[in-house]
Protein backbone atom coordinates (compact mmCIF):
# COMPACT_ATOMS: atom_id res chain seq x y z
CA UNK A 1 0.00 0.00 0.00
CA UNK A 2 1.51 3.29 -0.86
CA UNK A 3 3.22 5.01 1.82
CA UNK A 4 2.87 8.65 3.08
CA UNK A 5 5.27 9.95 0.64
CA UNK A 6 4.17 8.30 -2.41
CA UNK A 7 0.47 10.00 -1.45
CA UNK A 8 2.01 13.38 -1.02
CA UNK A 9 3.94 12.68 -5.02
CA UNK A 10 0.16 12.08 -5.76
CA UNK A 11 -0.66 15.22 -4.54
CA UNK A 12 1.73 17.68 -5.65
CA UNK A 13 1.30 15.54 -9.49
CA UNK A 14 -2.60 16.18 -8.77
CA UNK A 15 -2.39 20.24 -7.64
CA UNK A 16 -1.69 21.88 -10.85
CA UNK A 17 -4.14 19.82 -12.86
CA UNK A 18 -6.85 20.44 -10.05
CA UNK A 19 -6.56 22.90 -7.50
CA UNK A 20 -7.94 26.39 -8.54
CA UNK A 21 -9.90 24.30 -11.59
CA UNK A 22 -14.20 23.75 -11.86
CA UNK A 23 -14.95 19.65 -11.97
CA UNK A 24 -16.90 20.37 -15.25
CA UNK A 25 -18.05 16.69 -15.09
CA UNK A 26 -17.57 13.67 -13.47
CA UNK A 27 -17.59 9.60 -14.77
CA UNK A 28 -18.03 6.90 -12.16
CA UNK A 29 -17.66 3.53 -14.49
CA UNK A 30 -18.84 1.20 -11.97
CA UNK A 31 -21.54 1.33 -8.49
CA UNK A 32 -18.33 1.37 -6.19
CA UNK A 33 -14.95 0.84 -5.79
CA UNK A 34 -13.73 -0.46 -1.95
CA UNK A 35 -17.18 1.17 -1.28
CA UNK A 36 -19.82 1.87 -2.98
CA UNK A 37 -20.44 5.63 -4.42
CA UNK A 38 -22.72 7.76 -2.54
CA UNK A 39 -25.50 8.33 -4.50
CA UNK A 40 -25.06 11.90 -5.35
CA UNK A 41 -21.19 11.62 -5.82
CA UNK A 42 -21.14 13.31 -9.21
CA UNK A 43 -23.90 15.75 -8.50
CA UNK A 44 -21.87 17.20 -5.58
CA UNK A 45 -18.91 17.29 -7.34
CA UNK A 46 -20.06 19.01 -10.61
CA UNK A 47 -19.58 22.42 -11.27
CA UNK A 48 -17.24 22.90 -8.20
CA UNK A 49 -14.23 24.63 -7.63
CA UNK A 50 -11.15 23.04 -6.32
CA UNK A 51 -9.99 25.81 -3.73
CA UNK A 52 -7.02 23.56 -2.44
CA UNK A 53 -5.86 19.89 -2.63
CA UNK A 54 -4.15 18.68 0.67
CA UNK A 55 -3.20 15.16 2.23
CA UNK A 56 -3.81 13.82 5.65
CA UNK A 57 -1.63 10.76 6.36
CA UNK A 58 -2.63 8.53 3.68
CA UNK A 59 -5.80 10.51 2.02
CA UNK A 60 -5.83 12.85 -0.48
CA UNK A 61 -8.33 15.57 0.27
CA UNK A 62 -9.83 18.07 -2.30
CA UNK A 63 -11.41 21.32 -0.87
CA UNK A 64 -14.26 22.00 -2.94
CA UNK A 65 -16.44 25.82 -2.85
CA UNK A 66 -19.46 24.22 -1.90
CA UNK A 67 -17.84 23.64 1.56
CA UNK A 68 -17.32 19.79 0.68
CA UNK A 69 -14.44 17.82 1.19
CA UNK A 70 -13.54 14.56 -1.67
CA UNK A 71 -11.35 12.50 0.52
CA UNK A 72 -9.41 10.33 -1.81
CA UNK A 73 -7.60 6.83 -1.00
CA UNK A 74 -5.37 4.77 -3.43
CA UNK A 75 -5.87 1.47 -2.01
CA UNK A 76 -3.23 -1.12 -2.55
CA UNK A 77 -2.95 -0.16 -6.56
CA UNK A 78 -5.17 2.97 -7.39
CA UNK A 79 -3.06 5.50 -9.27
CA UNK A 80 -4.19 8.91 -10.76
CA UNK A 81 -3.45 9.52 -14.92
CA UNK A 82 -3.34 13.45 -15.87
CA UNK A 83 -3.43 14.18 -19.29
CA UNK A 84 -3.36 17.96 -19.75
CA UNK A 85 -5.18 20.01 -22.39
CA UNK A 86 -2.47 19.26 -24.36
CA UNK A 87 -2.58 15.75 -24.57
CA UNK A 88 0.01 14.43 -22.54
CA UNK A 89 1.74 14.98 -19.18
CA UNK A 90 5.20 15.09 -19.38
CA UNK A 91 7.33 12.24 -18.71
CA UNK A 92 10.86 12.28 -16.67
CA UNK A 93 13.50 10.71 -16.18
CA UNK A 94 12.57 7.47 -14.51
CA UNK A 95 9.24 7.54 -16.95
CA UNK A 96 8.07 3.84 -17.64
CA UNK A 97 4.69 3.16 -20.11
CA UNK A 98 1.77 2.54 -17.96
CA UNK A 99 -0.37 -0.59 -18.85
CA UNK A 100 -2.89 0.15 -21.70
CA UNK A 101 -5.42 -1.82 -20.29
CA UNK A 102 -8.13 0.92 -19.78
CA UNK A 103 -10.72 -1.48 -18.44
CA UNK A 104 -9.46 -0.15 -14.84
CA UNK A 105 -10.00 3.07 -15.06
CA UNK A 106 -13.07 3.45 -13.23
CA UNK A 107 -13.13 7.40 -11.93
CA UNK A 108 -12.82 10.57 -14.49
CA UNK A 109 -12.80 14.04 -13.78
CA UNK A 110 -12.82 16.84 -16.81
CA UNK A 111 -11.69 19.71 -15.48
CA UNK A 112 -12.13 23.76 -16.49
CA UNK A 113 -8.78 23.66 -17.77
CA UNK A 114 -8.69 21.35 -19.82
CA UNK A 115 -7.18 18.58 -17.77
CA UNK A 116 -8.49 15.33 -17.65
CA UNK A 117 -7.81 13.22 -14.55
CA UNK A 118 -8.16 9.57 -14.50
CA UNK A 119 -8.37 7.17 -11.31
CA UNK A 120 -7.08 3.62 -12.42
CA UNK A 121 -7.30 0.63 -9.70
CA UNK A 122 -7.14 -2.57 -10.79
CA UNK A 123 -7.31 -4.11 -7.51
CA UNK A 124 -10.64 -2.10 -6.58
CA UNK A 125 -9.06 -1.19 -2.93
CA UNK A 126 -9.11 2.31 -3.30
CA UNK A 127 -11.92 4.57 -2.79
CA UNK A 128 -13.40 7.78 -2.65
CA UNK A 129 -16.13 9.64 -0.21
CA UNK A 130 -17.33 12.98 0.15
CA UNK A 131 -17.65 14.79 3.80
CA UNK A 132 -18.83 17.83 4.57
CA UNK A 133 -15.47 20.29 5.47
CA UNK A 134 -17.86 20.98 9.03
CA UNK A 135 -18.03 17.25 9.77
CA UNK A 136 -14.20 16.45 9.17
CA UNK A 137 -13.60 16.17 12.83
CA UNK A 138 -16.30 13.36 13.17
CA UNK A 139 -15.48 11.13 9.72
CA UNK A 140 -15.05 7.91 10.96
CA UNK A 141 -12.04 7.73 8.78
CA UNK A 142 -9.96 10.48 10.26
CA UNK A 143 -10.96 10.50 13.66
CA UNK A 144 -8.45 9.20 16.01
CA UNK A 145 -5.57 9.59 13.66
CA UNK A 146 -2.10 10.39 15.20
CA UNK A 147 -0.06 13.55 14.08
CA UNK A 148 1.17 14.16 11.01
CA UNK A 149 5.14 12.58 11.14
CA UNK A 150 6.36 15.80 8.84
CA UNK A 151 3.97 18.36 11.15
CA UNK A 152 5.92 21.31 12.88
CA UNK A 153 4.37 19.88 16.56
CA UNK A 154 5.90 16.44 15.95
CA UNK A 155 8.68 15.90 17.87
CA UNK A 156 10.39 13.33 20.52
CA UNK A 157 8.07 14.64 23.34
CA UNK A 158 5.09 13.77 21.40
CA UNK A 159 6.21 10.62 20.18
CA UNK A 160 7.11 9.45 23.94
CA UNK A 161 4.25 10.40 25.48
CA UNK A 162 2.30 8.66 22.36
CA UNK A 163 4.33 5.43 23.36
CA UNK A 164 4.13 6.17 26.35
CA UNK A 165 3.74 2.29 28.67
CA UNK A 166 3.46 0.51 25.59
CA UNK A 167 4.55 -2.96 25.63
CA UNK A 168 4.06 -3.45 21.98
CA UNK A 169 7.40 -3.90 20.10
CA UNK A 170 8.56 -0.01 19.16
CA UNK A 171 8.36 -1.31 14.92
CA UNK A 172 4.50 -2.44 15.92
CA UNK A 173 3.58 1.58 17.59
CA UNK A 174 5.08 3.09 14.86
CA UNK A 175 2.45 1.73 11.77
CA UNK A 176 -0.11 2.18 14.34
CA UNK A 177 -1.88 5.16 12.50
CA UNK A 178 -3.42 6.43 16.01
CA UNK A 179 0.57 6.55 17.70
CA UNK A 180 1.85 8.39 14.37
CA UNK A 181 -0.57 8.74 10.87
CA UNK A 182 0.92 8.02 7.46
CA UNK A 183 3.80 5.57 8.41
CA UNK A 184 4.43 2.06 6.65
CA UNK A 185 6.36 -0.84 6.75
CA UNK A 186 9.22 0.43 4.53
CA UNK A 187 9.51 3.90 6.40
CA UNK A 188 9.47 2.77 9.29
CA UNK A 189 12.48 0.17 8.68
CA UNK A 190 14.28 2.52 7.00
CA UNK A 191 14.04 4.97 9.90
CA UNK A 192 14.60 2.38 12.62
CA UNK A 193 17.80 1.88 10.76
CA UNK A 194 18.83 5.20 10.44
CA UNK A 195 18.82 6.11 13.91
CA UNK A 196 20.13 2.86 14.94
CA UNK A 197 16.96 1.73 16.89
CA UNK A 198 16.40 -2.25 17.51
CA UNK A 199 12.35 -2.43 15.93
CA UNK A 200 12.61 -5.38 18.58
CA UNK A 201 12.96 -2.67 21.46
CA UNK A 202 9.48 -1.76 23.34
CA UNK A 203 7.95 1.61 22.59
CA UNK A 204 7.59 2.15 26.60
CA UNK A 205 11.76 2.59 26.03
CA UNK A 206 11.89 5.99 24.45
CA UNK A 207 11.27 7.88 27.36
CA UNK A 208 13.61 7.65 30.71
CA UNK A 209 12.38 7.26 34.45
CA UNK A 210 10.86 10.56 34.54
CA UNK A 211 9.05 10.20 31.29
CA UNK A 212 11.18 12.65 29.20
CA UNK A 213 12.56 11.26 25.61
CA UNK A 214 15.80 9.14 25.42
CA UNK A 215 18.62 10.20 23.39
CA UNK A 216 17.17 7.15 20.88
CA UNK A 217 13.75 9.36 20.71
CA UNK A 218 15.48 11.94 19.45
CA UNK A 219 17.09 10.19 16.87
CA UNK A 220 14.44 8.20 15.38
CA UNK A 221 12.15 11.37 15.14
CA UNK A 222 15.09 13.14 13.02
CA UNK A 223 15.23 10.21 11.28
CA UNK A 224 11.64 9.78 10.42
CA UNK A 225 11.93 13.31 8.99
CA UNK A 226 14.63 12.44 6.80
CA UNK A 227 13.50 9.35 5.57
CA UNK A 228 10.62 11.19 4.32
CA UNK A 229 11.65 13.91 3.12
CA UNK A 230 13.89 12.09 1.30
CA UNK A 231 11.59 9.57 -0.58
CA UNK A 232 9.17 12.87 -0.95
CA UNK A 233 11.97 14.34 -3.05
CA UNK A 234 12.50 11.24 -5.21
CA UNK A 235 8.89 10.62 -5.83
CA UNK A 236 8.41 7.14 -3.27
CA UNK A 237 9.25 4.42 -4.03
CA UNK A 238 8.27 1.99 -6.15
CA UNK A 239 8.04 -1.44 -6.12
CA UNK A 240 4.95 -2.86 -7.44
CA UNK A 241 2.10 -0.07 -8.64
CA UNK A 242 3.39 3.25 -7.58
CA UNK A 243 3.64 5.54 -10.18
CA UNK A 244 3.38 9.54 -10.81
CA UNK A 245 0.77 11.25 -12.24
CA UNK A 246 2.90 11.81 -15.47
CA UNK A 247 3.57 8.28 -15.39
CA UNK A 248 7.04 7.80 -13.37
CA UNK A 249 8.23 5.63 -11.24
CA UNK A 250 9.81 6.89 -7.94
CA UNK A 251 12.92 5.86 -7.13
CA UNK A 252 13.17 6.24 -3.53
CA UNK A 253 13.70 2.47 -3.31
CA UNK A 254 17.38 2.91 -5.01
CA UNK A 255 18.40 4.31 -2.10
CA UNK A 256 16.96 2.10 0.86
CA UNK A 257 20.02 0.91 3.09
CA UNK A 258 17.98 -2.27 4.90
CA UNK A 259 14.77 -2.85 2.91
CA UNK A 260 14.48 -5.75 0.86
CA UNK A 261 18.27 -5.95 1.49
CA UNK A 262 18.30 -9.23 3.04
CA UNK A 263 21.75 -10.78 3.38
CA UNK A 264 23.78 -7.62 2.19
CA UNK A 265 26.67 -6.06 4.38
CA UNK A 266 25.49 -3.35 6.68
CA UNK A 267 25.74 -0.24 5.14
CA UNK A 268 26.84 1.68 8.60
CA UNK A 269 30.42 2.60 8.59
CA UNK A 270 32.80 0.45 10.84
CA UNK A 271 29.34 -1.72 11.06
CA UNK A 272 30.45 -5.72 9.95
CA UNK A 273 26.72 -6.53 10.26
CA UNK A 274 24.48 -8.28 7.86
CA UNK A 275 20.64 -7.03 6.92
CA UNK A 276 18.55 -9.89 8.30
CA UNK A 277 15.22 -10.14 7.80
CA UNK A 278 12.54 -11.72 10.38
CA UNK A 279 8.25 -11.47 10.48
CA UNK A 280 7.03 -9.25 13.05
CA UNK A 281 3.20 -9.04 13.31
CA UNK A 282 2.71 -10.22 9.68
CA UNK A 283 4.95 -8.20 8.38
CA UNK A 284 8.67 -8.19 7.09
CA UNK A 285 11.07 -6.61 9.17
CA UNK A 286 14.67 -5.75 7.86
CA UNK A 287 17.27 -4.84 10.14
CA UNK A 288 20.55 -5.13 11.42
CA UNK A 289 21.21 -6.48 14.96
CA UNK A 290 24.76 -5.71 15.39
CA UNK A 291 23.72 -2.09 14.99
CA UNK A 292 20.82 -1.04 16.01
CA UNK A 293 20.10 -1.42 19.87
Amino acid sequence: MPELPEVETVRRGLQPAMEGARIDRVETRRADLRFPFQPDFSARLTGRLVTGLGRRAKYLMADLSSGDVLLMHLGMSGSFRVVTAAGQATPGEFHYPRGEDRAHDHVLFEMSNGARIVFNDPRRFGYMKIIARAGLDNEPLLKGLGPEPLGNAFDALMLTKATAGKATSLKAALLDQRVVAGLGNIYVCEALFRAHVSPKRKAATLADKKGEPTERATRLVAAIHDVLNQAIAAGGSSLRDHRQTSGELGYFQHAFQVYDREGEKCPTPGCTGTVKRFVQNGRSTFWCPSCQK
